[in-house]
């Protein structure tokens, strides 16, 4: 066995390989770019080296660095994972020229292999059914000619296409004109090669693969299929095994094609043979091999009880090979949890991960921690939920319970997609085929941040309490009487998340229907230009604009409730935002453009609105002026320790201007200075307002040298300034 072992990837599949490793007794070497210097894996590994800039060319991609790691770490062994260099050639004969074990198949595999129409040649050779289809076209003539031959529709491939890069499907003649040179391009910027051919087209075409795992002698074990029909732009979403609705003797024949093209050129470690499966007969065509470990890898893991990973390392280190192919059990069923907007056509989404939550007794492979900052550099994938059970039934049902548990905040990601799609009929009956998400109708509960305003923050009642000695402040709505109002007139309870928004509020898309309440300072609101009043439930229907401008009136802060509530994650025991700690509400900030709200699902069985709906008498609004007079407690620090008696009669029968410098932290005030009964602060400081550190409260009345600064929800607990009273 391996002594160590050298990772040359990133993300959930570089966090997979080092435990696997680590349960071998073998030492892990972690690579990374700069973008990863805190990444999961990096902290799993026994060591770790720095490749380079965040660009892969740069770092996951740079033969020459990843092989002076090798070197530099004494690594006897390299594990490409998937993705990046996995299927790159050149780079298996470079390890293997040089002393490293290249855990996966050989170069020359990899070469045979790797080009679709040089594959569909071997597959011909071994008997494995084909898709009518062409070699490499010359021209745009050729495949015109040839696409009249076989019958549209047909598909466009790139040879060396993957990831679902290179693939357009044409139904007409004239489609396929126009697309050829886009299709070759981009096989020329993605994989270096422009060669094209054709397949022919199978509408409602099924997307099954088979496991296969060589010794490279010309032993080949099939361990099952799994189906990977359920696709979006040609990439898997979700996989599982065994296929349902498959008929046994087509399993067989399927298992038995895939051990024959392995068998031909002695296949040598984990690989998985792709087949189209037309619905309509159960007839079945090679598709392409994949020479690398599979994303999916894990539900075949889970049915057999193997660990792929561990028969690679054992492969690859003493040629260790089983008798035999397990039997499988059970059913086990994968879903791909992205980083991506759905709502956005599946936009991916880049930031700070504010909280992750898996659920227990479910395997979950995954990269990410609250805290995690995920860059735009690199695939989005997150995480791989994966369920088994006895039955398909009880899988799909385990499967919703430990998506409604998870969650992933901060970002978007598409955990509402996929627990719409496994609860679609299609999916629950096993009749889903390649292209059925094209035609998914997607349902989001969420609200889109078009502009954030000056400070528009989530916020909740009564904050984050019970943490005040040791310095977080409870934050909360500045008007809570305004804030429960709201939350009361949309049939909330008095604590569900809703929005503070501040002089000038946001611009916000609704995508799903929702009933909101405005309450506070009046700003000029409008639904899709015409006015909204205050003070009453509103209905509003998915894809309606809510606009709130500037302040109309007296005070500075409109709220804003939802029924259900903003569905973030507490932090400490509140969803409410503290800004300057950068935790709570939506991300620990303002919102911002692009930021997406998402709205709580519905309580089963929660009452109609009612009377809730219904305007309050004008004695229950607050009352919102531009003078206030406000009932304090004189003290701790008064006359004629700190301030002359002549000061405190100032300061309570001073009509106070509020500074145009006040936040959320304290309120400024303007208006004379005092004497002070004393030159200094003595030992605490030169000015006579300084003390040493006081106990403060919200609703301090502090002075900061000369100016009084009421303290506000988000103020210091602690500081060196006296205070006269306290509201």
């Amino acid at each position: 066995m391996f002594t160590k072992l050298l990772i040359a990837n990133r993300g959930e599949i570089a966090c997979r390989l080092i435990r696997t490793a680590r349960s071998l007794g073998v030492r892990t070497v972690a690579v990374y770019s700069e973008a990863d210097a805190g990444a999961r894996h990096v902290d799993l590994a026994d060591e770790a080296v720095h490749l380079g800039p965040a660009a892969p060319r740069e770092s996951y991609l740079c033969v020459e660095k990843i092989l002076a790691a090798a070197r530099a770490t004494g690594a006897q062994a390299v594990h490409p994972g998937y993705g990046f260099l996995s299927e790159n050639a050149d780079f298996a004969d470079a390890c293997e020229s040089v002393g490293l074990a290249f855990i996966g198949p050989t170069g020359e595999q990899m070469r045979r292999f790797g080009l679709k129409h040089t594959s569909r040649a071997l597959a011909e050779a071994a008997n494995v059914p084909l898709l009518p289809g062409t070699g490499l076209l010359d021209s745009v003539d050729d495949a015109l000619t040839a696409a009249g031959r076989i019958g549209y529709p047909v598909m466009l491939k790139s040879t060396a296409g993957g990831g679902g890069i290179g693939m357009q499907m044409c139904r007409t003649p004239e489609e396929l004109a126009e697309t050829f040179e886009t299709v070759r391009n981009l096989g020329r910027n993605n994989f270096s090669d422009g060669g094209l051919f054709l397949e022919k087209f199978v509408a409602t075409a099924r997307h099954i693969e088979v496991q296969i795992f060589g010794d490279g002698k010309g032993r080949v074990l099939a361990l099952g299929e799994r189906d990977c029909s359920v696709q979006r732009r040609n990439q898997k979403v979700i996989e599982e095994t065994p296929a349902p609705n498959l008929p046994v003797s087509v399993r067989a024949a399927l298992l038995a094609a895939a051990v024959r093209l392995g068998e031909a050129i002695q296949y040598r470690s984990a690989g998985t043979v792709e087949f189209v499966l037309d619905p309509e007969s159960d007839a079945f065509y090679f598709l392409e091999v994949n020479t690398r470990l599979q994303v999916e890898h894990g539900v075949t893991e889970e049915v057999t009880g193997i660990d792929l990973v561990e028969w690679m390392i054992r492969l690859a280190a003493d040629g260790t090979f089983p008798d035999r192919a397990p039997e499988p059990r059970g059913h086990s069923i994968q879903v791909r949890l992205y980083a991506e907007d759905p709502q956005k056509n599946f936009q991916p989404s880049a930031g700070l991960v504010t909280e992750v939550r898996f659920p227990d007794g479910v395997r979950c492979d995954h990269w990410v921690a609250a805290g995690t900052e995920v860059s735009p550099f690199y695939d989005p994938l997150l995480a791989k939920l994966i369920v088994h059970a006895e039955t398909r039934e009880q899988a799909i049902a385990q499967l919703a319970s430990a998506l409604a548990a998870t969650r992933l905040e901060g970002i978007e990601t598409n955990r509402d997609y996929l627990r719409q799609v496994i609860a679609a009929p299609e999916f629950a009956a096993g009749r889903v085929w390649t292209r059925f998400l094209n035609g998914f109708a997607y349902r989001p509960r969420t609200i889109e941040v078009l502009e954030g305003g000056t400070q528009t923050t989530v916020q909740d009642f009564p904050g984050r309490l019970g943490y005040w000695a040791v310095g977080v402040p409870p934050s909360g709505p500045m008007d809570d009487r305004s804030f429960r109002l709201a939350n009361t007139l949309v049939g909330n309870p008095q604590d569900a998340a809703g929005l503070e928004c501040t002089m000038i509020g946001p611009r916000l898309r609704f995508h799903t229907a929702a009933t909101i309440c405005l309450a506070g300072a009046a700003m000029r609101a409008t639904l899709d230009g015409v006015a909204v009043p205050y003070h009453q439930a509103l209905s509003i229907s998915a894809g309606q604009e809510l606009r709130l401008g500037a302040i109309d009136g007296p005070g500075a802060r409109t709220y804003l409730a939802v029924r259900g509530g903003l569905d973030v994650p507490a932090y400490l025991g509140s969803r409410a935002t503290f800004t300057l700690g950068q935790f709570g509400g939506h991300g620990g900030r303002a919102l911002r453009v692009g930021d997406i709200l998402k709205v709580n699902e519905a309580e089963a069985g929660r009452p109609p609105l009612g009377q809730s709906a219904s305007i309050p008498t004008k004695e229950a609004l607050p009352s919102l002026t531009d003078a206030w007079e406000i009932g304090v407690s004189y003290g701790p620090h008064g006359a004629p320790d700190f301030f002359t008696d002549g000061d405190i009669v100032m300061l309570f029968s001073t009509e106070w201007k509020v500074h145009y410098n006040s936040a959320r932290t304290g309120v400024r005030l303007v208006g004379p200075k005092p004497v002070w009964a004393r030159s200094d602060g003595g030992e605490a400081g030169l000015h006579p307002s300084n003390i040493h550190d006081n106990a403060y409260a919200i609703g301090a009345i502090d002075f900061t040298g000369d100016m009084p600064i009421i303290l506000g929800p988000d103020g210091p607990s602690l500081g060196g300034f006296v205070c006269p009273a306290v509201i």
